[in-house]
């Protein structure tokens, strides 16, 4: 059989080759969703300045929903500051380290802040936690006392200069550098372990939220004789501290591990790498199935004469089947290995993307295993068998002499159950497309595109019979001395309504994936865009990133500047809601808004029951979509888990329509206080009387303030304000649009060259190749018009009711030039795969022509 199926392959190279790209393009997409999961669940990253850590105890940073993936938790949980000292005196270990992290900044004498290296949120640190460095070499002595610093060999300073310093929020002060750390990451300011405590707001006798905490928790083991006497001395070491800490939630990690300790924002980049995969595994794998099915089709569609001169000579259907699956599967072999590993380097191109878009840390690497590709071989492969053995059912089927005559020819009636079918896959289309106007969230928009690659799979379905119809109503209305092509080219979409079908519905599945991606996108970035600029009464917002949070003191002084009317403070973090849904326990995460009472004179959230005025202790509000779903309406409470892994039960207080654009919680500010990585506030924003004088006198505000900047809250009409996420969909658009359009054009050509045979035979009775030139491009305008047709007709419905759901009115948001290009891209793509293809079969004499067939 394998031997029967090269020989078939050898003779079918062209029909082939649009397997070949099928199978190449989607096992390169297949194995880079694959790389981005196994990414998601498996990469670590490195241990940066815990790398001289052997043990590192630390809070759990994660949320563990029951039955479903755990979920990042990116605020700082603390550690009991009383643990250090009880690890400190297990047996093994040499060095017991409770580290902390707070906002710290270098700055000149102008108030700029310079770069100390690092995060400017957690740059501040004990000097005990240089223990931690690897291989750290220090230049000059620890500071002693209150106004003496430490700062990394790359910061500029050099000992005994006097440099200034903002610490978690304070005025700027004096501090003298006693010395310099020269380790990977030991950028920072370090400060003696108990002027860093105070400043952190973490002593024992402190009153603040934290107080008597510790980030996490470093131990040094005695490094014994060797490395590998270290690695089990590091081991028994790991195994008592978790005696010790069992019960208390905590963590205890060694090795690679160590990487996740450093800053618990990696988890929720890996948990956006899962998420990234599952939202595009399932529309690469509905367009993969999709257009190797399609190839298939047209490729075993080409062979159906001689699959049934096989019959006719005893094969049976069984062997007729596994013929042509053995055949397609030869095929695939050949490009999987090229397809896979284009896979491994596209997820290399992806991650790079993601990185410069600040989605994950620059540190974070890929997980290069065989999985993916494992996974990718028995997908495709899988692919190809079902598909192969579906498109040779009809011939494997017939009886041989019905089947040799059916072999130049396609069957007279379209099957009603596969017509049936696609109708109805259609019609769930439309009515999934309602979504939209039932969830005015990210995850109801998603449904759009969704909803127009199941139209485009029911179109392809239900092609044939619709294809028919409308040739022959066509045909009907022909006038009475037509063009001979015109004729011929009608004849053709009458007689042969599978094989145009066949390139129509690939070709309508690339309009309706461009239009409903593409505008879903921009119709949900337009929504909340509208929602934030509506719902955004101040006119300016005042940050200082470069210190890690507003100073303290920023808002009064915002506040006295003349013409300012209303400021105040906002930050955002992320909770975890838990409700139940259909009776089930369920969590979801999700952007939340730290807002105070005073936040209802510089935004309008819409409110359509209570107030602001009341969002003071444990209260929350929540979107109208969220109180409609889980049933949080005024007055009810709810249970959170906020940034940090804190269980909270809230009570609501408000109900606001634009969920969009402020997300579907706000939290009070005593609610998220002590909950948060720095405590500090992120931005303050400023409603003025709209004159130049308060403009100009926030401007010297922020030119005389340590790292203050000043911006209008007015959306970037260019783009620039949009988030990465949506950069990255439309560069995923980019690709499968780049591999729909290369398997449709080979599909188009593997078509066209299979109608050598017709072509010659055209010839033969006295049909010049002028007139077969012009029956070819009025075959390509049909299919070009029909595909763009259907295209808009499957879209129309679902980005319609997306437009109505988002925008309260029924069309998208999206750039005036889409639909033009996509007609631009779709005529050229049908012109000249018809074209070509039937020029060089018109460079074969006829007589050749036929002996070839």
């Amino acid at each position: 059989m394998l031997h029967l199926a090269l020989r078939m392959a050898a003779h079918r190279v062209t029909a082939l080759l649009a397997v070949a790209c099928a199978v190449l393009g989607g096992a390169a997409l297949i194995t880079t969703t694959g790389v981005l999961a196994e990414s998601g669940l498996r990469s670590q990253l490195p241990p940066g300045r815990l790398g001289g850590a052997d043990v590192v105890v630390a809070a759990d940073q994660e949320f563990h929903p029951s039955g479903d993936l755990p979920v990042a938790l990116p605020e700082r949980a603390t550690v009991p500051g009383r643990l250090v000292e009880r690890l400190a005196a297990l047996p093994g270990v040499t060095d017991a380290v409770g580290d902390i992290g707070f906002p710290a900044a270098l700055v000149d004498g102008r108030g700029p802040a310079v770069p100390a290296g690092g995060d400017p949120r957690t740059a501040g640190h004990g000097w005990s936690s240089t223990k931690l460095l690897a291989d750290a070499r220090v230049t000059g002595r620890a500071p002693s006392g209150a106004h003496e610093v430490a700062v990394g060999a790359g910061a500029g300073p050099a000992v005994g200069e006097t440099v200034e310093v903002v610490a978690n929020g304070r005025p700027a002060a004096s501090y003298r550098v006693t010395a310099l750390v020269d380790a990977p990451d030991a950028d920072g300011v370090y400060f003696a372990d108990a002027t860093a405590a105070g400043l952190a707001g973490r002593d024992a006798g402190g009153a603040g939220p934290r107080a008597g905490t510790v980030d996490l928790v470093g131990l040094r083991v005695d490094e014994g004789a060797g490395d590998g006497a270290a690695r089990g001395a590091g081991e028994r070491v790991a195994d008592a501290v978790r005696a010790e800490v069992a019960g208390t939630g905590l963590k205890v990690v060694t090795g690679a591990d160590r990487g996740d300790a450093v800053a618990p924002g990696a988890g929720s980049a890996r948990s956006l790498l899962i998420l990234l995969a599952g939202s595009l595994g399932g529309i690469v794998l509905l367009i993969t199935g999709f257009v190797v099915a399609g190839a298939l089709g047209v490729t075993i569609a080409g062979q159906r004469r001689d699959l049934a001169l096989m019959r006719a000579v005893g094969a049976t259907p069984r062997q007729i089947r596994r013929l042509a699956a053995a055949q397609s599967t030869v095929v695939a072999a050949v490009a999987l290995v090229p397809g896979v590993a284009a896979g491994y380097l596209l997820a290399g191109r992806f991650r790079e993307l993601l990185a410069d878009r600040g989605v994950l840390p620059a540190e974070l690497p890929l997980t290069v295993g065989p999985l993916p590709a494992l996974a990718t071989l028995l997908l495709v492969v899988a692919a190809v068998q079902l598909s192969a053995r579906c498109a040779a059912w009809r011939t494997s089927r017939m009886p041989a002499t019905e089947a040799v005559a059916e072999s130049r020819s396609e069957p007279r009636t379209p099957s009603r159950t596969r017509t049936g079918a696609g109708l109805l896959l259609m019609l769930g289309a439309c009515a999934l497309s309602a979504v939209p106007l039932l969830s005015r969230t990210a995850l109801g928009a998603s449904v759009t595109s969704i909803a127009g690659i199941l139209a485009a799979i029911g179109l392809a379905m239900a092609g044939p019979a619709l294809v028919r119809g409308a040739g022959e109503a066509a045909a009907r209305r022909l006038r009475p001395g037509v063009a001979a092509p015109t004729w011929l080219a009608l004849a053709n979409v009458r007689a042969y309504a599978l094989r145009l079908s066949g390139v129509v519905g690939p070709l309508a599945m690339g309009v309706v994936f461009v239009l409903t991606y593409t505008l879903t996108q921009t119709t949900v970035l337009a929504a909340t865009s509208d929602d934030t600029r509506t719902g955004t009464l101040a006119q300016y917002e005042l940050t200082a990133p470069a210190l890690g949070g507003l100073s303290d003191g920023t808002l009064t002084a915002v506040r006295e500047v003349p013409g300012v009317r209303a400021a105040a403070a906002a930050r955002t973090t992320t909770v975890v809601w838990e409700y139940e849904e259909l009776g089930e326990p369920a969590a979801e995460s999700a952007p939340a808004t730290i807002l105070g009472p005073d936040a209802r004179d510089v935004v309008d959230l819409g409110v359509t029951d209570g107030g602001l005025d009341r969002l003071t202790g444990a209260t929350v509000a929540v979107s109208a979509e969220a109180a409609r779903t889980r049933g949080a309406g005024l007055g009810e409470r709810i249970r959170l888990v906020l940034g940090d892994g804190a269980r909270v039960d809230a009570r609501v207080v408000a109900v606001y329509d634009r969920g969009l654009g402020f997300g579907p919680v706000v939290l009070s500010r005593e609610l998220a206080a002590g909950h948060t990585t720095t405590g500090l506030d992120q931005r303050a924003l400023v409603r003025t009387d709209g004159t130049s004088a308060a403009e100009a006198g926030l401007s010297a505000l922020a030119a005389d303030r340590t790292g203050l900047a000043v911006a209008g809250t007015a959306p970037d009409a260019a783009g620039a304000d949009a988030p990465p996420e949506v950069w990255i969909n439309l560069a995923l658009v980019v690709v499968l649009l780049g591999y729909l359009l290369l398997s449709i054009a080979n599909k188009l050509v593997a078509a066209t060259a299979q109608r050598r045979t017709e072509i010659a035979a055209l010839r033969l009775v006295g049909t010049t190749p002028r007139q077969i030139l012009a029956m070819m491009r009025r075959e390509a305008a049909v299919v070009a018009a029909a595909a763009l047709a259907a295209g808009l007709a499957l879209s129309a419905v679902p980005l319609a009711l997306l437009g109505q759901g988002f925008l309260g009115h029924p069309w998208p948001a999206g750039p005036a030039w889409l639909l033009p290009a996509v007609a631009a891209t779709v005529v050229a793509t049908a012109y000249l795969t018809v074209e070509l293809p039937t020029r060089h079969a018109l460079r074969t004499p006829p007589a050749d022509g036929l002996r070839a067939a």
